[in-house]
């Protein structure tokens, strides 16, 4: 079974490393859970949920994300096929980058990429649905949670990695640069990315207000 393919580049010789948070950060709202809902269509959408009805309350009880995260992609994506659902992905980005992006993080964004910085974005949500954002934003990296891939390269509903927030988030970017990774700076908005902002010199933390 196969995992999300890897989107990286190298570091390069003395550019700083800087990493984003994706839902919240750099856009104004969840975008895996907009992915979902804009995939599957209101009625689609609607039976879904009543579905995950369980899993909701489990969710309600133990706080898991993780949990509640691969319910949501067994209901609503288990068997797609990898290349339909990057297709789709790509046309969700393009039918909501102008509503869906916060104007101020674009601006520090751009901001560091003029600095020649490594930047990554590093998120809670899969790899396969940010990618297309991460492409569009000329992105060096993109760490997220990943998903699986069966022999037909079809979504399995499981995942090849832990849910990438909190320690999470730093593990996988000691994976990607070293145990001894420094970031020049770090940007999120939820406790799921304190771990990460906190091995960071600049610590941002929901400093992006605007909206589009």
């Amino acid at each position: 079974m196969g995992a999300e393919h890897a989107f990286r580049q190298s570091v390069q010789s003395g550019a700083p490393i800087v990493a984003f948070d994706f839902d919240g950060t750099l856009t104004i709202r969840d975008s895996f859970t907009e992915f979902l809902r804009w995939r599957a269509g209101a009625g689609g959408w609607a039976l879904g949920l009543v579905k995950l009805a369980p899993a909701v309350a489990v969710y309600a009880r133990d706080r898991d994300r993780g949990r509640i995260k691969a319910a949501s992609v067994k209901e609503f994506l288990k068997g797609a096929p990898r290349a339909e659902l990057e297709s789709e992905a790509e046309a969700f980005a393009d039918a909501v980058w102008s509503q869906f992006m916060r104007p101020d993080a674009l601006k520090v964004w751009n901001d560091w990429g003029a600095k020649g910085a490594h930047r990554v974005i590093v998120t809670a949500s899969p790899e396969t649905t940010v990618a297309p954002f991460a492409r569009r934003l000329g992105a060096a990296a993109l760490l997220g949670t990943q998903l699986v891939f069966d022999g037909d390269d079809r979504v399995t509903g499981a995942f090849a990695t832990a849910n990438c927030r909190g320690e999470e988030k730093v593990r996988r970017l000691k994976a990607a640069y070293g145990d001894d990774v420094q970031l020049a700076a770090a940007y999120g908005d939820t406790s799921g990315d304190t771990e990460m902002i906190a091995i960071a010199q600049e610590k941002g933390f929901r400093v992006f207000k605007e909206r589009p």
